[in-house]
């Protein structure tokens, strides 16, 4: 069963985030904090859609403990849930909405195309012409 990856560092964060970027996975992210009784809430439903969807890298990070992560996101309400391919951010939904998050991970969660590198691309390209 896939879980949510719980992020304790921005290291830890920078590289799963390029891990994922770079083999098409769509990220997920939770903003969320140990205090916040709505997170809490739908803690359950956001594993639940972990396993469901491992196509997709599932994190959950602690604004508390991570604040400069939650800063370059500008959260600013928990839970904040965050979509990101291609290392950019495609979709955002605040709050604990059990349908809205389980419609926003199936918009968001399906596979990506792997990230070429510029060499194959300009080498494919020619072979086109």
């Amino acid at each position: 069963m896939t879980t949510p990856i719980e992020i304790q560092s921005i290291k830890q964060w920078n590289e799963i985030v390029e891990a994922s970027t770079a083999a098409g996975k769509t990220i997920v992210v939770d903003f969320s904090a140990e205090w916040c009784g709505p997170c809490k809430m739908i803690a359950p439903k956001y594993n639940q859609l972990a396993s469901q969807n491992p196509q997709a890298q599932f994190l959950r990070v602690d604004v508390d403990e991570q604040a400069e992560i939650a800063e370059t996101f500008h959260v600013s309400a928990m839970p904040t849930f965050f979509a990101i391919k291609s290392n950019e951010v495609v979709g955002m939904l605040r709050g604990a909405n059990p349908q809205g998050l389980t419609r926003f991970v199936k918009d968001h969660a399906g596979p990506n195309p792997p990230v070429v590198p510029a060499v194959a691309q300009e080498s494919s390209q020619k072979s086109r012409l």
